[in-house]
Order: structure tokens, then C-alpha cells, then sequence
């Protein structure tokens, strides 16, 4: 069994100015012991994203765009390139987000272009996808992650998936307080892990890490983190405090 390095991604969504981001990112790198087995991503507003990785540039953790365009540079206005981020300090980009998905109405190709675009810059990508409430009640589940699974990496090589990470997120548990039972997040972990060997082979299904992300919290990121196909978490709100955040980091 191949062993995967668990990754705990914090995504601050549309929080912190330079001030509170500054402090919150100097206070989670003093929760980040020197472990082996995990790495620890840190997501901020790209108005900040340079001070964090100054901040954090003798820490080991990943500075991460929240989303990115496929061009590095062009009339793309209120777009962030690859480049951008890159030269802020980021090394990593998510793509896909059930927010950009559900609020901004941006579907499964674009968010194709978004990855392919990352990757051919260098950056490590996370792919969001999840079902809908309405999705898992009416018992389309993994229909719905095939297809987003299947259009998400379109055109993406056996070998660039060595830079891409899969974030499971219910989008009916991001949010709400509500969280996917670790049975229903282990099955549908497995389903993802499912897929992906369908599109490449045994070893990029086994090599690649699929986190979990709805409403990941420091009483439950201990039962979540002990299935076998869980490979990590994409925390949102927990991610805003220090404290919990760290706790979160250093899972049992």
C-alpha cells in the first residue's frame, strides 16, 4: 500500500486584512510540529497572500491561491494568473470550490482550464467536488463525483497527477455545522479513489491524496483522519482560529 502524507488545508475564504492575517498565519506556524507524515497548506485572501508567505517563509507550510486562472497574464479582469501567485509567494492553488461552483456559477470546464492552467505554471492543485444536498437525497452521489472527477482532470497526464489533490466537500455539510458521517466519507473517498483508477491505473489512485472538507472540526478530525481513504482535510471555518486549527493540524 502505497503511504500517503496527509495534508491539512486551511482555506480563509473571503476573511482576514493584512493585520489579523499576518498574526493568524504566525500563530498556526508555531502549531506545526515537525512531522513527517503530514504538511500543513494555508489559503488567504490574494489581496494578503504576499505578507502571509513572508510571514511564513521559514515555516514549511504551503501558501495557496483560493482560486486561479489558466493565463498568466491577459484581459482577464478580476482574474488571479498562476504567475500572480507565484510571484506573491504561493505554491499551490484550489480550484473548484463548491462557493465559486454554487455562487459564481462556474462549471466543470472552466475549473478544467483553472487546473490545467495551475499545473502547466508548476503549482500543486486541489480539485474541489461534492454533491448537493438534493444530489445525495435523490441518490446520485457518485454519479455526480464521477463526472466531476472525470471532467475536472480532462486532459490532465498520468504524471501531473503527482501535483493534484482531489477535496471531497458535501456541499450540504460546508457551513452548516452539519458533517458527512466518517462512513459517508470514507465511501465516498473510496468512490473518488474508484474513479481515478478507471482514468489512469492502480498506482495514481493509490499515490493520489483525497481530503475531506464539510465543517471539519477539532472533535471530529480525529475519527475522520483514522479511514483509510482519507488522506487529509480542506478546513474552512476551524481554519480562522488558531487554536482550533492547531488542533486540527495535530490529529491524533
Amino acid at each position: 500500500m502505497v503511504e500517503r502524507k496527509a495534508l491539512i488545508a486551511g482555506n480563509w475564504k473571503m476573511h482576514t486584512t493584512v493585520v489579523d492575517g499576518c498574526r493568524l498565519a504566525a500563530e498556526v506556524a508555531k502549531k506545526c510540529y515537525q512531522y513527517e507524515d503530514r504538511e500543513v497548506l494555508l489559503a488567504p485572501p490574494f489581496t494578503i497572500l504576499s505578507e502571509v508567505s513572508h510571514v511564513l517563509q521559514k515555516s514549511s507550510i504551503i501558501v495557496a491561491s483560493q482560486n486561479v486562472c489558466w493565463e498568466n497574464q491577459g484581459a482577464f479582469t478580476g482574474e488571479i494568473s498562476p504567475l500572480m501567485v507565484k510571484d506573491a509567494g504561493g505554491t499551490a492553488a484550489i480550484v473548484g470550490h463548491s462557493e465559486r461552483r454554487q455562487l459564481f456559477g462556474e462549471g466543470d470546464a472552466m475549473i478544467n482550464k483553472r487546473l490545467r492552467g495551475g499545473l502547466a505554471s508548476g503549482l500543486l492543485m486541489i480539485l474541489c467536488i461534492g454533491e448537493t444536498l438534493d444530489e445525495r437525497e435523490n441518490g446520485s452521489t457518485f454519479a455526480v463525483l464521477e463526472a466531476q472527477v472525470r471532467k475536472g482532470l480532462e486532459g490532465v497526464a498520468a504524471d501531473d497527477m503527482m501535483n493534484v489533490v482531489v477535496a471531497y466537500e458535501p456541499v450540504w455539510a460546508i457551513g452548516t455545522g452539519k458533517t458527512a458521517t466518517k462512513e459517508q466519507a470514507q465511501e465516498a473517498h473510496v468512490a473518488v479513489r474508484d474513479v481515478l483508477q478507471k482514468i489512469y491505473e492502480k498506482n495514481v489512485a493509490e499515490r493520489t491524496r483525497i481530503l475531506y472538507g464539510g465543517s471539519v472540526k477539532p472533535t471530529n478530525v480525529d475519527e475522520l483522519m483514522a479511514q483509510p481513504d482519507i488522506d487529509g482535510a480542506l478546513v474552512g471555518g476551524a481554519a480562522l482560529d488558531a487554536e482550533s486549527f492547531g488542533r486540527i493540524i495535530n490529529f491524533a
